[in-house]
């Protein structure tokens, strides 16, 4: 059983993203080789890593304290604007990381590799690994931004990484394929941070006096 399929202990998750994390290559190999199922990997992988920004950035909003700006004090967010742009965000992402196996899978073979959906899942849920860990430090609405760029960018390398060996795509297109990939999860960020924050009409504006 693979160490991140559903019935697994929880050290299963943190030691697969230990090692993600530090040991890329050899870790892009063993999720390669094992057995898993997309509904597997939702349960085990994506819906507790993809819930940690979430929470991380709906509990800094929570303990935003507000600031001046030329004599305007702007207060902490409304309960419900922080509430619902949380599980709005979760939501969405859970939908994203779909949409983006879907779209690695479907490209596959224009980039002379295989298609699989449940190896393409793997990828899109596999690489986002770095960018939701990081997103514990939204807590910390100072330096949060900061350090959610950094997982930002090592996901993308956890991607270039995994993408071509797991969808076994031609190395002389691999940085094609890699860049349609990341165009495509560039744009469904946007839909998601566009989406997600459109929640503050809901029980009104996110920032009180």
């Amino acid at each position: 059983m693979s160490e991140t399929e559903p019935g697994a202990p929880a050290q299963g998750l943190v030691n697969r993203v230990l090692n993600l994390l530090l040991h890329p290559a050899e870790t892009w190999d063993a999720i390669e080789a094992e057995p898993a199922t997309i509904e597997g990997l939702y349960r085990s992988w994506v819906l507790p890593l993809a819930a940690i920004p979430a929470v991380g950035r709906a509990v800094g909003l929570f303990s935003f304290r507000g600031f001046d700006i030329f004599g305007i004090h702007f207060g902490r967010p409304g309960f419900v604007s922080v509430l619902g742009d949380a599980v709005i965000s979760y939501v969405l992402t859970l939908i994203a990381v779909y949409l983006m196996a879907l779209v690695i899978d479907q490209f596959a073979l224009q980039f002379g590799g295989e298609r699989s959906r449940t190896q393409a899942f793997k990828v899109a849920a596999y690489s986002g690994a770095a960018a939701w860990v990081a997103g514990i430090f939204m807590v910390l609405p100072e330096v949060g931004g900061f350090f959610s760029l950094l997982g930002g960018i090592y996901s993308l390398y956890l991607l270039y990484l995994g993408l071509p060996k797991l969808m076994r795509s031609s190395p002389t297109l691999a940085l094609n394929y890699f860049a349609l990939t990341v165009a495509a999860a560039v744009l469904m960020w946007i839909i998601i941070d566009a989406l997600a924050h459109r929640v503050t009409h809901f029980g009104g504006p996110i920032w009180i006096n």
